[in-house]
């Protein structure tokens, strides 16, 4: 497909002519991916998150069921020369500790703000064990962004440094669209990295603030503010950082938005002309005069170790190269209560029905004929947490990333039927996309290019930490035209489900799932994966792909 296409909503253009004949079933079964995802999604796991009881469950059933179903350890290489099932991963967890006090004073009056209903902090990531930050002034700087290359810059050299930053989220075209005379350099719908929260967070520390507040709306979040408040009030992980103020500011988190229009009136402003101005370059950063804000408490931070758990199958002609299946098995764990009193985030879909597609897939893979290449798969840790596990593998690669052939990673997938299609998590311009085309096409299906450019999914899974460090990679997504009820039922059901169950309680298991769409898109990157393995194809980002320096810069270790 041309890069045209790829961002192209239309099917006609969501394969080339030439496709390959659909080879045989591999043998999905869709009673042991359900059973998988009722195990590790149990209330027994507590949600499976990182350095807790769950986490234990999880990597003693990831690794009993690799090796029962044939797989070799393939994580970290001991002493004796023997590989173990699993990648140590150290992480520092912050977690608050007591209450949370937080307020607002405007024109003299103080305002307490309660932690998860108007605001949502996070615990701070810069090893301190205290926040107290007394009477620091707030300042809007737009979407917080500073691109040279784009000519935009949100601060216009304000110093920031003692200063409460309050930034609107997504990017500045967000809502003007890619033709807007002002702007239009951040992609429009598309989210750039740009407008990620964790890019504003990391442009606060750089410039010193104090701290840093994302303006949730819920179009250009892509979520509810239950999303954003379970999310960010339970414990938070990083990467063990020599200088963590150099990535995070003191204070990081989200304000609702009706909170911000209420302290902007107060100042004086009005919150949708300022929006509007932010909008273009033009824009000036606006001190919110005569306001003030205030937070105090405190944080337990300590060093964890947490585990990617890994299966092998060496490759018998070329077993240096590998391609690697991942999915990440950790959740939220346990955290605030919902409307029923029910406080363990059980992650079912997100990201059980990962775990089960990756073992399965590990199944299949060593009832065949060994590949060419070596196959791996990774089941990776915190990815709730920032992409964590994948981040530190990619840092620390237990295979060589120059001849890592592709990364395809699975998260979140369909649990409502078959499907007509197939996506992506954002447009990750490579020929990945085009090579999952032309095998949709041979089973009379199609590629959809990711319906929902605007929540930067390219930047919120595991597949961007192999992108980063220039391996081809690529999230693959269920499609939403469900045979039974169309794309108008896959759509409801999807958005259902963000609205409902997407990082709450209620994402559990069900008996009435129909896993037959899930079964369909297996066998598809089963295939995908095997023919790569079996091949000497090295996949390629297009031309002008943010990722294809990086890996053209190992291209004569591919030769």
């Amino acid at each position: 497909l041309t890069l045209l296409c790829l961002l192209s909503a239309s099917a006609a253009c969501a394969a080339p002519a030439s496709t390959p004949a659909a080879p045989p079933a591999a043998g999905i079964e869709s009673k042991r991916l359900s059973q998988h995802v009722k195990v590790v999604s149990g209330d027994d796991y507590e949600g499976r998150g990182p350095a807790t009881a769950g986490e234990k469950k999880t990597i003693a059933y990831l690794i009993s069921r690799m090796k029962a179903e044939g797989l070799q350890p393939g994580g970290d290489m001991g002493r004796d020369g023997k590989r173990a099932w699993t990648q140590a991963t150290p992480l520092r967890r912050f977690e608050i500790k007591g209450p949370v006090k937080a307020s607002f004073t405007s024109a003299g009056q103080t305002q307490a703000v309660t932690q998860g209903n108007e605001v949502s902090l996070r615990a701070a990531q810069t090893n301190v064990d205290r926040v107290s930050i007394k009477d620091a002034p707030v300042v809007f700087a737009g979407y917080g962004v500073a691109a040279p290359e784009r000519k935009w810059d949100d601060f216009k050299g304000m110093d920031l440094k003692g200063k409460v930053v309050l930034v609107l989220v997504n990017d500045p075209d967000f809502e003007t669209g890619p033709n807007f005379k002002n702007g239009g350099d951040f992609g429009g719908k598309a989210m750039t990295y740009y407008g990620r929260w964790t890019y504003k967070y990391e442009e606060a520390a750089r410039r010193g603030a104090a701290g840093l507040l994302v303006i949730h709306e819920t179009a250009p979040a892509a979520y509810g503010w239950a999303t954003v408040k379970n999310s960010n009030t339970n414990a938070q992980f990083d990467i063990v950082r020599a200088r963590p103020s150099e990535a995070h500011p003191l204070l990081e988190g989200w304000i609702q938005r009706d909170e911000t229009v209420d302290l902007f009136k107060k100042a004086g402003l009005d919150f949708e002309a300022l929006k509007k101005k932010a909008q273009t370059r033009d824009f000036q950063p606006v001190v919110l005069k005569g306001t003030t804000f205030s937070t105090d408490f405190a944080v337990d931070h300590t060093v964890i170790t947490s585990y990617n758990v890994l299966g092998l199958l060496p490759g018998t002609k070329r077993p240096d190269e590998t391609v690697i299946y991942t999915a990440h098995w950790d959740h939220l764990g346990v955290g605030n209560p919902d409307a029923r009193g029910d406080r363990i985030y059980n992650g079912a879909v997100d990201n059980g029905t990962g775990v089960a597609a990756l073992l399965e897939l590990g199944r299949v893979f060593a009832k065949a004929p060994r590949a060419d290449r070596s196959v791996v798969f990774m089941s990776v840790t915190a990815e709730e947490k920032g992409l964590l596990g994948s981040l530190y593998y990619a840092a620390h690669p237990l295979y060589p990333l120059a001849k890592t052939v592709a990364n395809l990673n699975m998260d979140m997938l369909d649990v409502y039927g078959r499907t007509r299609n197939m996506s992506t998590s954002g447009s990750g311009q490579t020929d990945l996309q085009d090579t999952l085309a032309r095998y949709l096409k041979a089973e009379g299906r199609y590629y959809s290019p990711d319906q929902e450019p605007e929540a930067g999914h390219f930047y919120r899974s595991d597949h961007f930490s192999f992108a980063k460090v220039g391996v081809p990679a690529i999230s693959i997504r269920s499609g939403d035209d469900l045979i039974k009820g169309g794309a108008a039922a896959g759509k409801a059901a999807k958005a259902a489900y963000v609205k409902d169950r997407y990082h709450q309680p209620a994402d559990e298991w069900s008996a009435d799932w129909d896993l037959s769409g899930q079964v369909q898109d297996l066998e598809l990157i089963y295939r995908l994966g095997r023919d790569l393995a079996n091949s000497d194809r090295w996949p390629s980002w297009t031309p002008g792909s943010e990722f294809k320096a990086t890996r053209d810069r190992t291209a004569a270790l591919r030769k």
